[in-house]
């Protein structure tokens, strides 16, 4: 059985790879991920705050977070955080290169165009095969139009392509006004590949203190449902490679975006709750279901249920909305 895919150009044995999180901070836990089969890994990301830190020896860590966030399932920074500053970055890239055999695709998070992308060029010379950007923001200035922040985040893209020359993902939120017309434009600015989708950081409301708190819960598998729709609307669409992220727990999951149109899947939340093994179990799951299925390969499936080749592309479409809402699921 032939799992082999592609993403940024890269070659890779299985579309397996563990997202942005906390787990890929500790080289043991990358050594393991190898092992269990991962095809990749993308490592923790380092945010722009932590890099104006360094910078201005200035950085309040009780309130990171409230207004970036990123994949890490337990990333909530107070001043007992251990998250990696900008020179331990640059170092763990270089190691992690030197210590595994699979590509190691490094991570920045941030939101403006400050001096933070001088790293991805830092990161290119640590070693990194790939570079992903983490575009987040929760825009709450109301003088801030959507085009400012559309725009603002094509220029973080453009300003990054001209500094590196290694493959560059760019994962998003699906929170613009039309995703389509925006993923067109980040591909048009140097993007080689899309992660659909970042989570959205939602505070929580801490009634015995009267106080907002932080709360990232694990994804679950309703999660999946925005990616599957957003991938299978575009892939075939736009000449760029997609990867997945969000409610992926299992073997199944995997294949269900790689129908839609995914290159690969990244996961984080699943292994969390059952540990780095659970990356065999889900290769094991896809094995077992593609034979059954009579598959030679994924390249055979992958793209099979987008909106261009779906026996009814109306799925992806208001008819298909208005006939779910005709037959809402039984009590």
């Amino acid at each position: 059985m032939d799992l082999s895919t592609t993403w940024l150009g890269l070659s890779l044995k299985s579309p397996l790879v563990p997202a942005a999180c906390t787990l890929s901070d500790r080289m043991d836990n990358l050594k393991r991920m190898e092992d269990s089969g991962a095809a990749a890994v993308v490592l923790n990301s380092l945010f722009e705050e932590q890099i104006s830190r360094d910078r201005d020896e200035m950085f309040d860590r009780t309130s990171q977070g409230t207004e970036s966030f990123a994949e890490a399932i337990t990333y909530t920074p107070d001043a007992s955080s251990a998250l990696l500053g900008p020179e331990e970055y640059l170092k763990h890239v270089a190691q992690a290169k030197k210590a595994l055999g699979i590509p190691v695709i490094a991570s920045l998070n941030g939101c403006s165009l400050g001096g933070w992308v001088d790293y991805a060029r830092e990161i290119q010379e640590a070693g990194a095969d790939a570079l992903e950007l983490n575009i987040y923001t929760i825009p709450t200035d109301m003088e801030i139009s959507g085009a400012q922040v559309e725009d603002t985040a094509l220029e973080i893209v453009r300003t990054v392509r001209r500094g590196v020359k290694i493959p560059l993902a760019v994962k998003v939120s699906p929170f613009y006004s039309n995703m389509a017309h925006m993923a067109r434009r980040l591909v048009e600015a140097g993007a080689d590949g899309l992660v659909l989708f970042n989570r959205f950081y939602q505070p929580d409301v801490d009634l015995d203190n009267r106080d907002i708190r932080p709360r990232v819960l694990w994804s679950t598998p309703q999660a999946a449902r925005l990616p599957v729709t957003w991938i299978g609307i575009l892939s075939g669409r736009l000449k760029t490679d997609f990867a997945a992220t969000s409610g992926i727990q299992t073997g199944r999951d995997a294949l269900k975006m790689l129908m839609v149109g995914a290159n690969v899947v990244q996961m984080a939340s699943t292994l969390y709750r059952h540990g780095i093994p659970h990356l065999s179990v889900m290769e094991t799951e896809m094995r077992d279901w593609l034979e059954k299925n009579e598959y030679d390969s994924i390249q055979q499936l992958r793209g099979s249920l987008s909106r261009l080749h779906a026996p009814d592309p109306s799925a992806f479409e208001r008819a298909h909305y208005i006939k779910a809402l005709q037959n809402p699921p039984k009590l």
